[in-house]
């Protein structure tokens, strides 16, 4: 851990020693390079998320020792063509912009979450029985919405773990926990997760109000009539 921690901090502090650059230049100008991108500038992202989703099931030990340099040769990959085609400045902008306006945030908001939550510990002796299970899954989807899914899940991810210990067939609780809880329960408010972080992005505070709920009807009810 030590070992990638050391590079992050070093990494960090020389993007804060930058950051008048990103404050002192943002202007108009900058603003209308959003809206002229290619459709090829989102092949690094796809990538990325393609390369987080299968490499750790291909390659597990590979992926643990080289995943930062997975997401720099990603990062690299865009930042050259991009540097090519708007020039250097604006490239350096943009990933000042996105480290310390946006990526930086976003990991002090879901760390902050995880530590909270995680130093809170919910006891009981429930036993997870099918509508024990449904009952947990529909607290934490409505607390996700409320604390976000971070703080929703590690607040949770304990009584429903301890409560189906007794369970031989148990796997497809935390899938469904994963799927309400730590996804789209955040969806149902706009305090909760990705709602919230999407504020970022100028979405209107009240446009989820709107939220339809039959998604989240459909996936407590089969659930609740699995025979699992």
């Amino acid at each position: 851990m030590k070992h990638v921690l050391r590079p992050l901090s070093c990494t960090l502090a020389l993007f804060l020693l930058m950051a008048p650059a990103v404050f002192a230049n943002e202007s108009g100008a900058h603003a209308a390079v959003g809206t002229t991108l290619p459709t090829w500038s989102i092949i690094p992202f796809v990538g990325m998320l393609l390369s987080i989703a299968i490499i750790p099931l291909i390659k597990p030990h590979w992926w643990e020792k080289n995943m930062l340099g997975a997401a720099i040769g990603w990062s690299i990959l865009f930042l050259v063509p991009f540097s090519a085609a708007y020039g250097v400045n604006e490239a350096l902008f943009r990933l000042l912009e996105s480290v310390l306006l946006d990526y930086v945030p976003f990991i002090v908001l879901l760390f902050s979450l995880f530590v909270v939550a995680g130093g809170i510990a919910v006891k009981g002796t429930l036993a997870g029985t099918p509508k024990i299970n449904a009952l947990l899954l529909f607290i934490g989807t409505f607390l996700a919405s409320w604390i976000g899914t971070t703080g929703a899940a590690m607040l949770m991810i304990r009584p429903v773990i301890k409560a189906n210990a007794w369970r031989q067939r148990k796997v497809h609780v935390i899938v469904f926990f994963i799927f309400l809880v730590a996804n789209i329960g955040g969806c149902l408010t706009p305090l909760g997760d990705p709602a919230r972080c999407s504020l970022y992005l100028d979405i209107p505070f009240t446009s989820y109000f709107d939220f339809k709920l039959d998604y989240f009807v459909c996936c407590f009810l089969r659930y609740r009539s699995s025979p699992l």
